[in-house]
C-alpha cells in the first residue's frame, strides 16, 4: 500500500496527531518563513516543522525549496492585487472622482503590512531569480494595466496604445512614489499620502489633456495652412487662365 503522504492524498488515514494540512496551508505557512528569514534563512526542515508535514510530502508536492517559494510567492501575489472587478466598481459618472478612488484602492493595498513584506521579499530575490518579477508582473502589474487601458479607451476615446501608455503613467505617477517609499522603510504620513494621490490624479488628467489639446491644435493649423495654400493656388490658377 502506497503511504499516504508520498502521494499527496490528504484524505486518507494518517497516524493520531498529524491533521490534514491544505496546500494553501502549507503555502501559507512557507511564505511567512520566506517573508520573516529570507529566502537563504528558511530552510525546508523549518517549513515542514511550521507545517507539521512530513518532508517526504513536500517534496513530493514541489521538488524543492525553490519551487516550494516561487509556489508560495505566486499564491501570494494573486490574492494580494486588487481585483480588477473591485476596481471598475468603483467607477462613477466624474473620471476625476473614478481615478482618484482607483489610485487610493491600489495605494492603500501596497502600503499594507503583508503588501510591503511581499514586496521587499520579491525585490530582495528577483536578482537571483528574475523569473519572480516576470511572475509578479504577469499576475500582479499586467491585469491592472489592462484594466486602466480599457477605462481610458472608454472614458478619454484614447487609442489602445496610447491608452496603455497612459496606463503604465498612471501606475508610476500614483503608485510607484509611495510604494518604493515606504519600501525602503520611510514612514509615510498617510493624509499626505492621500493629498499625493489626488494631486497626481489631477497632474495625470490636466497633463493628458493638455497634451491632447496641444495635437488638436496643431491638427487646426495645419489644416489651416493647407486651406491657405489652396486658395493661393487657386488664385494663381485664375490669373494664368485670364492671361492666357
Amino acid at each position: 500500500m502506497q503511504d499516504a503522504e508520498a502521494t499527496g492524498d490528504l484524505s486518507v488515514r494518517r497516524r493520531p496527531g498529524r491533521p490534514s494540512l491544505s496546500n494553501e496551508e502549507l503555502l501559507d505557512k512557507a511564505l511567512d518563513l520566506f517573508l520573516e528569514k529570507g529566502f537563504d534563512g528558511t530552510s525546508i526542515d523549518a517549513i515542514t516543522a511550521a507545517a507539521g508535514m512530513a518532508k517526504r510530502t513536500v517534496y513530493a508536492r514541489y521538488g524543492d525549496k525553490t519551487r516550494l517559494f516561487k509556489a508560495a510567492l505566486s499564491r501570494a501575489i494573486d490574492e494580494w492585487m486588487v481585483p480588477v472587478e473591485n476596481l471598475r466598481a468603483l467607477e462613477a459618472a466624474d473620471l476625476e472622482q473614478s481615478l482618484v478612488r482607483i489610485g487610493d484602492a491600489l495605494v492603500g493595498n501596497v502600503l499594507q503590512p503583508a503588501g510591503l513584506r511581499l514586496m521587499r521579499l520579491t525585490n530582495a530575490e528577483s536578482v537571483r531569480m528574475p523569473e519572480i518579477s516576470i511572475e509578479n508582473v504577469r499576475l500582479g502589474t499586467e491585469p491592472t494595466l489592462t484594466y486602466l487601458a480599457d477605462l481610458f479607451t472608454r472614458r478619454m476615446d484614447l487609442e489602445p496604445g496610447q491608452a496603455m501608455e497612459a496606463a503604465h503613467a498612471f501606475l508610476n505617477l500614483i503608485v510607484a512614489g509611495p510604494a518604493n517609499s515606504a519600501a525602503w522603510g520611510l514612514d509615510l504620513d498617510m493624509a499626505a499620502v492621500t493629498r499625493q494621490t489626488r494631486f497626481g490624479v489631477q497632474l495625470f488628467l490636466h497633463g493628458l489633456s493638455q497634451s491632447q489639446a496641444s495635437d488638436g491644435a496643431a491638427d487646426a493649423g495645419l489644416i489651416d495652412e493647407a486651406a491657405r495654400l489652396l486658395d493661393d493656388a487657386r488664385e494663381r490658377l485664375e490669373r494664368l487662365r485670364a492671361t492666357s
